[in-house]
C-alpha cells in the first residue's frame, strides 16, 4: 500500500496526526498483511503505540503491549526529575510502573542504579520485565508488591499512579478509555486516593534524604502537596509549561 492510501484510510477513521502515524505504520509492518492488520488497529481506535508495539520515551523506544498504559509524553518530566536525583548506588523503584519507561530512562540516564518496579496489573509487569530486564519486577498493589528488605533504603521513589477522578474517567479520549485498564486511570473521587495512599506510607519505605516524586495535574497540587506534609514529608512543586506537567516531589527529612 502507498502514503497516500494509508494516509486516505487513517484519515477517514478520524485520525488528527493521520501523514505522521501512516509512516510510523509503514516503517514498522514487516509484511502486508501485518501492514493490513496495523490499519485496522488503528482505525478500530487502538492507540497507535499499542498498534506499533512501541511508544518514543526521551531517547528510549519503550515496548508497548495490548491493554497496557501507554506512556504519556508529559511523564517525562517525571522521569528527568527522578534522573537528576539518583546517583549510580541510588536504590529507585517505579511504583504503578506500567510499561517501565520511568524506570528504562532512569538506568539509561544514571548507570549503577539498583531498580525496582512494580505494578498491580500482570500485563503491565509483563511488559515491564521486557523494558527493564536488568530491574527487579514485582506485582502487586502499591507498597505491598514491595520485597521487606527495602524498608527504610529507597533513594528515589516515582510513582505514577492514576490521577483521573472517578467522574471524569468517562470523558477520556476513546484510545484511553476502551483500551487502558481502568486501574491504570481512575484515581478516585478527587483523582487523589492513591497519591496519599503513596504519601502515607512513604516515610516507612525512604532512607534518610530520600524522596518520592508523584506526577498530578496543576489543579491537584495543592491538595498532594497537602497530604505529603500530613506524612511528614517535605513537599515541592515543580512544573514543565513545554510538556503541561506537573510533578511533586517529596523530601524525607533528615534527622
Amino acid at each position: 500500500m502507498s502514503l497516500s492510501s494509508v494516509v486516505s484510510e487513517l484519515r477517514s477513521a478520524g485520525c488528527v496526526f493521520a501523514e505522521d502515524e501512516a509512516r510510523l505504520i509503514l516503517s514498522t509492518a514487516g509484511s502486508p498483511e501485518e501492514l493490513r492488520r496495523m490499519i485496522g488497529q488503528r482505525v478500530a481506535g487502538l492507540p497507535l503505540e499499542q498498534v506499533l508495539g512501541w511508544a518514543r520515551f526521551r531517547d528510549l523506544r519503550v515496548l508497548v503491549d495490548p491493554g497496557v498504559f501507554v506512556p504519556r509524553r508529559r511523564t517525562e518530566f517525571l522521569a528527568g526529575e527522578a534522573i537528576a536525583r539518583a546517583r549510580p548506588g541510588s536504590v529507585v523503584v517505579d511504583l504503578c510502573c506500567g510499561t517501565g519507561a520511568v524506570g528504562a530512562a532512569v538506568v539509561a540516564e544514571v548507570p549503577g542504579v539498583i531498580l525496582h518496579v512494580s505494578d498491580i496489573d500482570p500485563a503491565a509487569v509483563a511488559c515491564a520485565r521486557r523494558n527493564v530486564p536488568r530491574a527487579l519486577v514485582h506485582q502487586g498493589d502499591l507498597y505491598q508488591a514491595l520485597p521487606l528488605l527495602l524498608r527504610g533504603r529507597i533513594d528515589v521513589l516515582v510513582a505514577n499512579a492514576p490521577y483521573v477522578p472517578t467522574e471524569e474517567v468517562d470523558f477520556l479520549p476513546p484510545e484511553a478509555r476502551l483500551h487502558e485498564p481502568l486501574v491504570a486511570l481512575d484515581g478516585g473521587e478527587d483523582g487523589l486516593e492513591l497519591v496519599r495512599r503513596v504519601f502515607r506510607l512513604a516515610p516507612e519505605w525512604l532512607a534518610p534524604g530520600g524522596c518520592v516524586l508523584v506526577e498530578t495535574s496543576d489543579d491537584q497540587a495543592a491538595g498532594a502537596c497537602a497530604a505529603a506534609l500530613k506524612a511528614g514529608l517535605e513537599p515541592s512543586i515543580t512544573s514543565s509549561e513545554e510538556l503541561d506537567a506537573t510533578v511533586i516531589v517529596a523530601q524525607m527529612p533528615i534527622r
